[in-house]
């Protein structure tokens, strides 16, 4: 254990923080900042100029398992807490989130790349969630149940599963956090949470904040490092009911399989691979409005990102007209300057946008726009890019492109579209623009999407299920499902006699 440092000379935008207290750089453990006793470190870098900007302890296993025994310890305190004393302490984690937005929004923008104003948007995305489930809380309720025995009484009791580890990405550093652990934290578990080793700034500026609303040592821990070492002790450990995860369906079959010998509750919200369907009676211009913030919100790195266009032939032409129009009007830069685009996150995701274009022009599309990257800008910015006339076997038709390159492609009737936009392992999202109430009906119970968005794009929030079906996932996040997940249900049965 020792005093957490601020490197001030690695960036000088930190000076934009009202509280510099925010940026730490040891883990968070049983409520003290915990430095690897190796003294292994790993840097965290700024997508958008390559530069480092702070240096983390890097953890090993020793310490994943002491974040373990710090959640055991502090579980049956907290878990037997009146839930409305849960409640204030998560709703003040919240309320702390929304005093310090703009510093949690530059330090996100830093080491995510995203736009200023998304980076603002997701705080308070994130901040919900506290809310939502602070008042969850209070309703976590014995239910009682008509027996169906002479002289028994029966109930049905809602109980806390345990230390819940929860694993998360780095394209939503902060509410994939608090979706998570608002939810776990509100039926009484406690936590041990992974952040990407690419986004660690913003899970540790949680764990201050957390600190500082009260939340009791243990019951919320940040243990950042080599994901193998500190995941894989938490699947082996059978102190750990419940593992949550967000991030790639690759990595979700791998922590299934080794969560399978301890048989823990598991949460998985995996890979998308959006159709945006558009129909002949739908509002052509509102489609395309809608169509650009599905496509290149978070620079196209998201789970609910459209990927793949399929727009009926009367109307093709005008859409893609219109479509191409303002993806080149769209303005790339380092997102501390809120542009509409900002970086990818490494080169992984820069390879895979030129083989994605390679590869769907080599099959007979055409680049209408776009295609390379943004060298003056810097190594990870690609431009904004539209295919157009892209066959159904080009690989951005089946694999998550993960980035800002939109592939669209003419249909003539619905039972066709219906069939090639459920040609996927992925079930997450999906979304669709007409105005016939029926073809709403009938494609909404057709799509084999765990979520469909019918003339709009925006449908996230506290209150509902997110989740998908297949191979994009397990479980619902959010909404009173969420709390599920860390949660067991006990029956009752008392003999009257």
């Amino acid at each position: 254990m020792g005093a957490n440092v601020k490197k001030k000379e690695f960036v000088e935008e930190f000076d934009l923080l009202s509280d510099p207290g925010l940026v730490r750089e040891f883990a968070y453990i049983d409520g003290k900042w915990c430095a690897a006793k190796n003294g292994m470190t790993m840097g965290v870098y700024n997508p958008a100029s390559g530069q480092q900007i702070a240096t983390v302890s890097s953890l090993s296993a020793t310490e994943s398992e002491a974040a373990v025994d710090a959640a055991s310890r502090a579980f049956p305190e907290w878990s037997s807490l009146l839930p409305q004393e849960r409640a204030s302490l998560i709703s003040e984690w919240g309320r702390l989130m929304m005093a310090y937005e703009n510093d949690l929004a530059v330090i996100m923008t830093l080491e995510q790349g995203k736009p200023l104003s998304e980076a603002r948007g997701e705080i308070g995305y994130g901040a919900s969630f506290a809310e939502f489930f602070s008042e969850e809380a209070k309703r976590a309720d014995i239910i009682g149940v008509t027996s169906h025995l002479p002289n028994a009484e029966i109930e049905v009791w809602l109980e806390p599963i345990g230390v819940a580890a929860l694993v998360t990405p780095w394209n939503f550093p902060i509410a994939m956090i608090t979706r998570k652990a608002a939810a776990a934290l509100a039926v009484g578990c406690t936590v041990v949470v992974h952040p990407s080793k690419e986004t660690p700034l913003s899970a540790l500026a949680l764990a201050e904040l957390a600190h500082r609303a009260g939340i009791p040592p243990g019951v919320f821990n940040v243990v950042i490092g080599e994901p193998a070492e500190i995941v894989g002790t938490w699947t082996k450990d059978r102190r750990v009911r419940a593992l949550s995860f967000t991030g790639s369906t690759e990595i979700g079959r791998l922590l299934y399989e080794q969560c399978a010998p301890t048989i823990k509750r598991l949460s998985l919200e995996l890979g998308g691979h959006a159709p945006f369907i558009v129909f002949a009676d739908a509002d052509i211009p509102k489609a395309v409005d809608e169509a650009i913030k599905a496509k290149f919100a978070t620079s196209g790195q998201d789970c609910l990102g459209a990927n793949r266009f399929f727009i009926e032939r009367p109307v093709y032409d005008e859409f893609c007209a219109e479509f191409i129009r303002k993806t080149k009007n769209l303005v790339v830069d380092n997102g501390i300057t809120d542009p509409d685009i900002g970086p990818l996150m490494n080169d992984a995701a820069i390879a895979k946008q030129k083989s994605h274009v390679e590869n769907a022009v080599t099959g007979g599309a055409k680049l209408a726009c776009g295609g390379k990257v943004l060298t003056d800008l810097g190594p990870l910015f690609y431009e904004p890019t539209v295919l157009v006339d892209v066959p159904t076997d080009a690989l951005i038709m089946h694999e998550e492109t993960f980035g800002p390159v939109a592939a669209i492609t003419p249909f003539d009737n619905e039972k066709d579209v219906v069939a090639t936009a459920n040609d996927t392992e992925y079930g997450l999202m999906a979304y669709l623009h007409t105005k016939d109430p029926s073809r709403i009906y009938r494609m909404s119970r057709a799509l084999e999407f765990g979520m469909v968005g019918v003339n709009r794009t925006k449908i996230t929030g506290a209150p509902i299920p997110f989740g998908g079906m297949k191979q994009s996932g397990l479980g619902r996040e959010g909404s009173r499902h969420g709390i599920e997940a860390f949660s067991n249900i006990k029956y009752i049965c008392r003999d009257w006699a």
